[in-house]
């Protein structure tokens, strides 16, 4: 006997999941429903099947393909246009007209005995034997009455409660002699129980119906979709589970990874090659695809999530369903009943309501609350940069894929045969997506210029020397599974916000440029890069004394880039320095704050001990630099600032200094002591190191360990700040801590509060409103000004759904009670 698979329908009540997914590919147990229903036909030896496919056809036959895997003969019968439940049979009538046959719906879980069915027909002679089974609500099915002999005596299609009057309802699991064809007209819409069965009724043809005993789920809505892992989860359905049961009711695929400090508690399954990380929570009727990524602290709690998903640090789902390739970031929240489509992103601490339906490829931004379905807008920014270039995490929201279009658009706003330089730091993550940014590049009839792997500045300074731009990647500061891809102009600083806003549009619009046969851009090496970063370095800062000074100092390269320009530059400075770890360590390219405090710690008492002018600490990039002084202390990053803007002013006794406006106004009093002056900037680093390269600067720093040396190049440099700080150590004959005491101390505090994107205009009107007469400043968010000289600063973040606010006042005290009079202005605007 051959069976017939009814696999066409749209399944639009459980849109979006069916958006982009036939309804049988829908997978239960990580198994599409489909494929559960093809092994209960094979079970009972139904192995030639006919399957009728309409809606997204296509990705039905490539997913089954002939059968070859699951030990069966498939073919498909193609529907032009819905014919119903006969006509879509009738459509591969050729293939079964010889003997009776078995229809089964491809989108409905059984575990029902078909050969019992089937010798129920053969016994009772039967024309059409309907398969029923008995439901506590059958107000969305056929209701049948048979009677003592198992003859059908009436049907009702989907009754409302006053015509209710019976619990036996139709499955849509038919065993049919191929007569019953003639009663259903070809290329028509006909159903089973709505035109024929009736019309064979009438004729007192012999239509039977057998009870079935067993499980059967019409998986119709999401409901029932939910309700129907939770019932294969607890063995209320006979179907096969890939996998082991490592305790009762956990079931874990082949190479899943799963920590031993994760807890688990099912019924639940775990995917293939899904990794769980420590400190996550899974609990009951959770089904995990594969190679779903679970971070510590997440929490799922009857949640279905389809294949290839990311679940960030501390998210929350429950009794949701999540589809495949969506990435559900750090601390999201996915209440009960909501459905998440394929490819969407969750941004950060954002909550999406219960029975919210999020339709595929939607951004939910970080830090929305989301209680209506969002269909046909994208309720996110779709601004590629912050503020270190395009972040995010490897291979979930930086791939290789995203890397290739973000290096074809930026090849795009250049022009043909323009050479770019790129370069990386020590990570295998940045080896890999560099390599795919170069073809994309060479693809697009830009030459290379490949650094491979160097500090930034390095790169920064090669990138400025004839190319039209760079891009670098590295890993992310602090966040060790992230990584930054930084796009740099001619003069190897970072975009400006114009260009940056011009590579989006390309990016957005996708209108790549391709070059033609002869056109492929050329790939080279340079040689000798370290030799002559520090030839240019010692040519162009100053360090007469250094040679007569006899400072010792210590370095530490932080296991990082730095290290490979240190042995070029050390020797020919002329200084007595210890360098440690200097060795590159591909396992830790960045390092957490944590780390580099206890690194910071480390440095200190070597620099104690060995009785060192000073020690300087890298960090892994090269990019920025933290002192310690010589009795051993940590010198804080802002005060570390203010020293160096000391030791700068004093000897220079003019021009100008480049600080964010986020600095300490002590800043102000230092330079001007020394007939300085500072040029307050925004807190974007293009803006800081535009000014920076003004011919009247001097100095320009971030307060956070990045330091522009303009005499040598106007980006932060830690290697050449390490440079210029031996010189003016050396020529001043004062002690870090003497140069340190004499700076009054700066009282400034920071706090971030969660601010959607929708109201971040608000915020600021309101916090505008509130100054009344103080004094403003809207150098870069918006500054008040006490009349007592205290300040806040009210910055929204540009890529995230965040506000910062720093205050400073003459004590802890008078700069936190400022804060906090600010965060309720913020805070009530945004509610």
């Amino acid at each position: 006997m051959k069976a017939v698979v009814m696999a066409g329908g749209e399944g639009t009540r459980l849109r979006p999941m069916t958006s982009s997914m036939p309804k049988p590919l829908l997978p239960v147990a990580n198994r599409p429903i489909m494929e559960h229903v093809l092994r209960l036909l094979k079970r009972h030896g139904l192995t030639e099947t006919v399957v009728t496919v309409q809606f997204l056809a296509s990705l039905v036959k490539n997913y089954f393909g002939d059968g070859e895997e699951l030990g069966m003969e498939l073919t498909y019968a193609n529907e032009e246009k819905p014919l119903g439940t006969a006509g879509s049979v009738k459509n591969a009538e050729e293939a079964l007209k010889d003997d009776a046959f078995l229809v089964i719906s491809g989108d409905a879980l059984t575990d029902f005995d078909l050969s019992e069915l089937i010798a129920f027909h053969k016994e009772k002679g039967a024309l059409v034997t309907v398969c029923l089974t008995r439901v506590p609500n059958p107000l969305e099915f056929g209701i049948t009455i048979v009677d003592e002999e198992g003859k059908v005596e009436r049907f009702l299609e989907k009754p409302t409660w006053g015509q209710v009057f019976s619990d036996t309802v139709n499955t849509g699991i038919y065993v049919m002699e191929p007569e019953v064809f003639d009663y259903v007209d070809p290329d028509v819409p006909v159903d089973w129980s709505g035109d024929v069965f009736p019309q064979l009724m009438k004729e007192g043809k012999p239509v039977y119906g057998y009870v079935a005993e067993g499980y059967w789920e019409d998986v119709g809505t999401h409901e029932s979709y939910v309700k129907a892992q939770a019932d294969v989860l607890e063995g209320k359905v006979d179907v096969e589970l890939d996998g082991f049961e490592i305790s009762p009711g956990v079931w874990v695929a082949e190479g899943a990874e799963v920590h031993p400090d994760a807890v688990l508690r099912g019924p639940l399954y775990v995917g293939d090659y899904a990794k769980i990380e420590a400190g996550a929570e899974i609990r009951e009727h959770t089904v995990v695809g594969s190679n779903v990524v679970v971070k510590s602290g997440a929490f799922l709690h009857k949640a279905v999530v389809h294949d290839n998903v990311y679940i960030g640090q501390h998210s929350n789902l429950r009794g949701c369903v999540v589809g495949k390739n969506t990435d559900i970031m750090r601390a999201a929240r996915i209440e009960d009943g909501a459905v998440i489509g394929d490819e969407c992103l969750v941004g950060e601490e954002s909550i999406v309501q219960g029975n919210v339906r999020v339709y595929p490829f939607k951004t939910i931004e970080a830090g929305a609350f989301v209680n209506t379905s969002v269909i046909w807008e994208s309720r996110g920014q779709a601004h590629l940069f912050g503020a270190r270039g395009v972040s995010g995490i490897l291979n979930v929201e930086i791939t290789p894929e995203l890397a290739v279009r973000l290096a074809g658009a930026y090849a795009t706003t250049l022009k043909k045969g323009s050479t770019v330089t790129t370069a990386r730091d020590h990570s295998r993550g940045a080896r890999a997506l560099k390599r795919a940014v170069i073809s994309a590049l060479q693809a697009s009839a830009i030459d290379v210029r490949d650094l491979e792997n160097v500090p930034l500045p390095v790169a920064r300074q090669q990138t400025a020397r004839g190319s039209a731009g760079g891009i670098m990647i590295r890993t992310t500061p602090g966040v060790p599974d992230s990584v930054d891809i930084m796009f740099f102009d001619g003069n190897g600083a970072d975009l400006s916000q114009g260009s940056q806003r011009k590579l989006d549009r390309v990016y957005a619009r996708q209108e790549y440029r391709r070059a033609f046969p002869g056109e492929i851009g050329d790939l080279h090496f340079p040689s000798s890069v370290f030799d002559s970063y520090t030839g240019s370095l010692l040519r162009n800062v100053d360090t007469t004394g250094v040679a007569e000074s006899g400072l010792k100092v210590v370095v530490d390269a932080s296991n990082g880039s730095a290290g490979l320009v240190l042995p070029s530059l050390l020797g020919k400075l002329g200084v007595d320095a210890l360098t440690i770890n200097p060795g590159l360590d591909e396992s830790r390219p960045t390092e957490t704050a944590d780390a580099r405090r206890s690194g910071l710690v480390r440095l200190g008492e070597i620099v104690a001990s060995a009785r060192a002018a000073f020690g300087v600490r890298f960090d892994p990039v090269g990019e920025r630099l933290s002192l310690v002084d010589e009795k051993g202390r940590i010198v804080e990053d802002d005060r570390a600032l203010l020293v160096m803007l000391d030791l700068v002013a004093a000897e220079r006794r003019s021009g100008r200094v480049a600080l964010p406006v986020t600095t300490t106004r002590i800043a102000e009093q230092v330079a001007a002591y020394h007939g300085t002056q500072v040029d307050w900037t925004t807190t974007s680093p293009d803006d800081l190191t535009r000014v920076g390269r003004g011919d009247s600067t001097i100095f320009g720093g971030d307060g956070r360990g990045g330091f522009i040396v303009p005499e040598f190049s106007g980006v932060f440099d830690g290697t050449a700040a390490f440079v210029r700080l031996v010189g003016l150590v050396a020529r001043t004959q004062l002690t870090l801590s003497q140069i340190d005491a004499r700076i009054p101390r700066a009282h400034v505090l920071k706090r971030d509060l969660a601010t959607p994107w929708a109201v971040k205009g608000l915020v600021m009107r309101r916090v505008v409103e509130a100054a009344g007469d103080r004094s403003v400043d809207t150098t870069d968010g918006v500054r008040v000004v006490e009349a007592d000289g205290r300040w806040i600063l009210v910055l929204p973040d540009p890529a995230e759904a965040v506000t910062h606010l720093w205050a400073e006042g003459p004590d802890d005290a008078s700069a936190q009670a400022l804060l906090d009079e600010w965060s309720t202005v913020v805070d009530s605007a945004g509610r």
